[in-house]
């Protein structure tokens, strides 16, 4: 069967999982590990990707990004590649690094935002490459010591993560860390490691307990999420193809809407794309929405660039306004 086309446009939230070849390592030592996560977020910087967690393991590794304007294949062909040339030439070997192509899921972020943070955080605990949450807290080869505050990394989104557990930096960290701790006997959670209706449910007895009631809801496996977010996720793939030649003059036509817009309501473009959720701010971002995917015809994709949100987040709000 072949493989499914990866559904990805600017601004969409992905779990993704790179495995080394025959399950073999894909790092040897400290200095592999540094080259890993250093041309991780160098990338990641180049490209305005946006990392929010992340865990090195010895033969695999978890990201939980969102891509930027390049995309995720670009910023994902650049990161293994030279990572596997340094890596081969240090180790003097040949051949493939990773196991065929990286596993990247589309992610609805309302739902699984904090625990795919959490799960992907607690990755080294449950490996049992460490024995409890005070190592993990100092452990350099994850995203939760950021977080926390041990470390820094400038490529690293921490603070967009923390928004999500409170509006103070110290408060939003015992929150986190909190949070984390409850998640450390759920065990392996094989749900938040792929797409399909199974997963997205939680499960097959989930999925059963629908089927008896007769409640039909669409899934791909590519997705982890509703079936309204797999719908809205199909349907903006759908449209990106339709406006993927969207043209210099509709977009300058946008920017300058968007313009006249904030200088009417007296909001700066900076704060309209900042993501806040104040309310005078979310609401003009909803009415821009509408106005750009609606009367202008712009994509899902194209829109949430311009307003600084992500896709599935344009996408759910013109779904509510239909509601």
């Amino acid at each position: 069967m072949p493989r499914g086309a990866r559904l990805d446009s600017p601004g969409t939230l992905h779990h993704v999982i790179v495995r080394g070849i025959e399950r073999k390592k894909i790092v040897n030592d400290k200095k592999d590990r540094n080259e890993f996560i250093t041309r991780m977020g160098d990338i990641a910087t180049e490209t305005e990707t946006a990392i929010y967690a992340w865990a090195l393991m010895n033969n695999h590794a978890h990201i939980l990004l969102r891509s930027g304007p390049c995309g995720l294949p670009t910023y994902m062909r650049r990161f293994l590649s030279g990572y596997a040339v340094s890596y081969n030439r240090r180790h003097r070997r040949h051949g493939h690094l990773f196991q065929n192509r990286y596993k990247s899921i589309v992610c609805e972020e309302d739902s699984y935002f904090t625990e795919l943070v959490r799960y992907i955080h607690l990755n080294p605990l449950r490996a049992k490459l460490l024995h409890n949450l005070s190592q993990l807290g100092r452990y350099p080869w994850s995203g939760h010591s950021v977080l926390l505050g041990k470390f820094k990394k400038e490529w690293q989104d921490d603070e967009y993560v923390l928004k999500w557990f409170g509006d103070k930096a110290g408060e939003a960290r015992r929150a986190y860390r909190q949070y984390v701790s409850a998640g450390v006997d759920q065990g392996p959670r094989p749900d938040l490691v792929g797409g399909g209706l199974v997963r997205s449910q939680g499960g097959w007895s989930a999925v059963k307990a629908m089927r008896r009631l007769g409640i039909m809801e669409k899934s791909d496996d590519r997705i982890l999420g509703s079936g309204e977010f797999v719908e809205s996720m199909l349907k903006q793939a759908d449209e990106k193809v339709k406006y993927q030649f969207t043209s210099e003059e509709q977009v300058n036509r946008v920017v300058q809407l968007i313009e006249r817009v904030c200088r009417e309501n007296h909001i700066s473009i900076e704060a309209l794309q900042s993501g806040s959720r104040i309310y005078e701010v979310s609401r003009l971002r909803s009415q821009l929405a509408e106005k750009l995917v609606i009367g202008c015809g712009l994509s899902l994709a194209e829109t949430a660039r311009q307003l600084g949100v992500t896709t599935s987040a344009i996408a759910n709000g013109l779904r509510r306004k239909k509601a």
